[in-house]
């Protein structure tokens, strides 16, 4: 759009979910500056909102709906920002379109009003690595500005507008829920990479894998002629045009500095994309030979007498543990995991957790799965994380490693799985300085 201050000039606007991530609070502050009117609603009350809120108060524009939603809020309104994780089957999304109000979310209304480039990344494993690493690979390319959007911690994507130019490039990780306004819209990026497809967030789909992927494909769905979609070999039901990438993609010459054949896999996705956008082989290999890997990832944080620590928090899916513990592979792990369940099949992990030398567990839903299907049998329980760090440190020794890799969502005794992550290193360095 030429002008997208003009989409946003004198309109009344409901922002549902503030939230605190800093994506909401983020997109409020953003509108407040062109909108008449705003209303703020969340369901999380002011006391647990206060981060968030101290932001937005020199708006006077901002009114707060907070601890609860109301059906007048989302009618006789300009349009509803939506957040991700809002219900599917929420009522006051069905009241505004019964109300014939449009209702968007922030990352796909920025996609659609931005003049830059668009490159998006998704899938169910591997999606934050993969843009980190083509992200890496085009700044240091120097093919105009180089910025990172979508589901990135703390960073709100729809205020970066304000200095989105034509030749910019936007590197966008995408999940499933940002991508239902891609949807909403009608548009794809005209570069989309899908790295896989696992089960995920079954209890937000309702045990519905239909669903799940049918947002997930939202990324190439509406793609022009020319657009370039790049695939996992073992991806279905996928346009016959898509370029499908394995391990094998990736020339043997590029050693990565991170850990796992899933991150070689990574990488393939990542050499392969950066190519089509034109970027030189040489500086391509350079720049994912040079790559440190993402903060929370299969991170090794410190290397502690002998003993290597690796924070993984955003395994929050039996697959990734799984797949953190084949990375490590050949090593004696002292595993931290457990948490909120997410209603995703726990047999796979059977085999991998009895090649763990000790496994410590948060409570939690998804723990006490663990325990009744007898998934794990030997297992010592920790209280918080300072406990489960003190006890893991009790059973390692020289040549072992500390894993958190949990498993589950990190509902309950953490904020969100980039709160637990914190606690762990913070935790670590505690037990090590």
């Amino acid at each position: 759009m030429s002008d997208w201050k003009e989409f946003f000039r004198g309109k009344t606007i409901t922002v549902m979910g503030l939230g605190l991530l800093g994506r909401g609070v983020g997109d409020a502050e953003f509108l407040a500056k062109f909108a008449k009117e705003i209303i703020v609603t969340d369901l999380k009350t002011s006391t647990a909102l206060e981060s968030s809120l101290a932001r937005l108060r020199k708006f006077k524009n901002i009114k707060y709906v907070l601890g609860k939603h109301r059906l007048e809020d989302f009618k006789n309104r300009d349009f509803i920002i939506k957040a991700a994780g809002v219900p599917l089957d929420s009522p006051y999304i069905t009241h505004a379109r019964k109300h014939k109000m449009p209702v968007y979310m922030s990352t796909a209304l920025f996609a659609y009003l931005s003049p830059s480039k668009i490159i998006g990344v998704t899938g169910t494993r591997g999606k934050t690595t993969v843009t980190y690493m083509l992200y890496e690979i085009l700044k240091r390319a120097k093919k105009g500005r180089v910025y990172l959007g979508g589901n990135v911690q703390g960073m709100a994507t729809l205020p970066m507008l304000a200095q989105a130019k034509k030749d910019d490039v936007y590197v966008l990780e995408l999940d499933s829920w940002q991508l239902q306004g891609f949807g909403d819209l009608k548009i794809s990026p005209p570069l989309s990479v899908f790295t896989n497809f696992m089960p995920d967030h079954l209890n937000y789909y309702k045990n519905d894998l239909k669903k799940y992927f049918g947002d997930k494909a939202n990324i190439f769905k509406y793609q022009k002629r020319g657009d370039i979609l790049i695939v996992g070999e073992n991806l279905k039901k996928i346009p016959k045009r898509a370029i499908r990438i394995s391990e094998s993609d990736l020339p043997r010459d590029i050693i990565l500095q991170i850990p796992g054949k899933h991150n070689r896999f990574n990488a393939a996705l990542a050499y392969v994309s950066a190519k089509k956008f034109g970027i030189p082989i040489p500086l391509i290999k350079k720049s994912l030979r040079e790559f440190k890997g993402v903060s929370g990832r299969l991170e090794k944080i410190r290397d502690y007498k002998g003993v290597e620590i690796y924070n993984d928090t955003t395994a929050t899916t039996p697959h990734a543990l799984k797949i953190a513990l084949e990375a490590l592979n050949g090593k004696q792990v002292i595993l931290i995991a457990g948490g909120s369940d997410k209603n995703i099949g726990l047999a796979l992990l059977k085999k991998p957790l009895t090649l763990c030398k000790k496994i410590i567990l948060f409570p939690g839903s998804g723990t006490d799965r663990l325990i009744k299907e007898k998934i794990v049998k030997q297992f010592i329980l920790a209280k918080e994380m300072n406990d489960a760090v003190q006890k893991a440190f009790r059973f390692t020794t020289k040549g072992e490693a500390i894993l958190l890799s949990p498993g589950f969502a990190s509902f309950g005794l953490f904020k969100n799985e980039y709160d637990r992550g914190e606690k762990f290193v913070t935790a670590i360095k505690k037990f090590t300085k």
